[in-house]
């Protein structure tokens, strides 16, 4: 029955997640206050998720490290580069919309990732290599990009984005992973198929509490909002076509360009949603939760291409 449940969320992630939103900013009077159970609900979501992956998978990234690099590149440099260019021009002195929009390309790749490449069959050793490390690393990775890029124009607590990092990705992944070592990898996978309906029920929560707390800022639908909207739509866009672009240009075979694609792409926006929440001012969140709302559409968009790309690349 929860294998049948998982599937039906599967299906309906897309749309689950921009209804999330749409229910927490409606609800906002009745549901912000429960809000203090955010990191707690991300971190069952990230052990549910980490259950698959062990530390032997990093072998494979260590044998062949050129992809995990390229995709660390594109999502700690190339794509938070970006995200300030396009947020300077399009938000010039608006500090809080460009320090949400360096915020939504800083944070580590999502660990739905791994979902879809799966979908897609796509490399699964180097999607759960770049998750972990990536996982790993993001208590440094982030605040350092933070502070070197937009520091200077916003207050930001840097030793709580640290330690919220460490709560709900770091240590519940390093549980997991320990659990898939010790145990058969056959026992830990049958657990996290168990909890695996409970964490994406757990992904709407997550996702509805955050747009209750950034309610005011999405009730008022105005110009500026649609801007953030667009903007934030073309640059997440841009993720997915730099990871497949490069993944091309470096001659990779189809099931390692599908896991750059999605890895480079996706976004752990759940967790930033929640640091943006937490240790910026709400004006920071609302670009981190309005890419919410495009990052599962923009995965099912991209998984369509690349199946119809090599399809037709192997008819020629």
């Amino acid at each position: 029955m929860l294998y049948k449940i998982n599937k039906i969320l599967e299906k309906f992630m897309p749309l689950m997640v921009p209804t999330s939103v749409v229910i927490g900013v409606l609800l906002s009077v009745y549901v912000e206050d429960f809000s203090f159970l955010i990191p707690w609900i991300f971190a069952f979501m990230t052990f549910s998720g980490s259950l698959n992956s062990n530390f032997s998978s990093m072998k494979q990234a260590v044998l062949n490290p050129l992809p995990l690099v390229i995709v660390l590149f594109i999502l700690h440099i190339v794509m938070p580069l970006w995200a300030l260019g396009v947020g300077h021009v399009a938000f010039s002195g608006d500090a809080f919309t460009i320090t949400g929009l360096v915020l939504a390309m800083a944070i580590p790749t999502g660990i739905t990732s791994f979902v879809w490449v799966s979908i897609y069959k796509g490399n699964i050793a180097l999607t759960l290599s770049i998750i972990l490390i990536d996982t790993m690393l993001s208590p440094f990775i982030v605040p350092f990009t933070m502070s070197l890029l937009v520091g200077g124009n916003i207050e930001m607590d840097i030793v709580g984005i640290t330690q919220g990092l460490f709560l709900m990705i770091v240590i519940p992944s390093i549980v997991g992973m320990t659990l898939n070592q010790v145990l058969k990898e056959r026992v830990a996978s049958g657990l996290s198929a168990r909890l695996s309906p409970f964490a994406k029920i757990g992904m709407g929560i997550v996702v509805m509490l955050n747009g209750a707390v950034v309610a005011p800022y999405l009730l008022d639908i105005n110009l500026k909002l649609i801007g953030i909207a667009i903007v934030m739509f073309l640059v997440a866009f841009s993720g997915y076509l730099i990871s497949f672009f490069t993944g091309k240009l470096f001659k990779q075979d189809k099931e390692t360009v599908t896991a750059m694609m999605f890895t480079g792409g996706m976004r752990n926006i759940s967790a930033g949603a929640v640091l943006a929440v937490s240790y910026f001012p709400a004006a920071v969140a609302v670009p981190v939760v309005l890419g919410m709302l495009f990052q599962q559409v923009l995965a099912s968009i991209f998984g369509f291409a690349i199946k119809r790309y090599y399809l037709e690349e192997k008819d020629v």
